[in-house]
């Protein structure tokens, strides 16, 4: 196989199976999440959705769970009604808005 078929190959083996990784990476934020939660770690997504909503900016078009300098955090990802995108940091355990970040 030459090199330009075997780059096609790879392409289209990667394209193929990111879907499958960034499902994997959901799954694993949503497993972080609950055993965080479990843990009484951090609230549940819909506590922090009840308290924290008006509070975004926007509407919710993503939301991530990870460990950001020794807490957990869920990062929402933000479009204003100017079309700007934002990530917004909440403490998982307070639900205090700790950072935002504009695009």
């Amino acid at each position: 196989m030459n090199r330009t078929r075997r780059e096609m190959v790879f392409l289209g083996l990667t394209a193929a199976l990111l879907p499958t990784a960034v499902l994997a990476d959901r799954e694993r934020d949503s497993d972080r999440a609950r055993h965080a939660v479990e843990r009484g770690e951090a609230l549940a997504l819909a506590d922090i959705l009840t308290r924290v909503r008006s509070d975004l900016g926007g509407e919710i078009v993503g939301v991530e769970f990870e460990r950001k300098r020794e807490r957990w955090v869920y990062e929402f990802k933000v479009i204003d009604p100017g079309g700007r995108l934002w990530e917004v940091y909440v403490d998982a355990a307070t639900a205090d808005i700790v950072r935002r970040e504009g695009h």
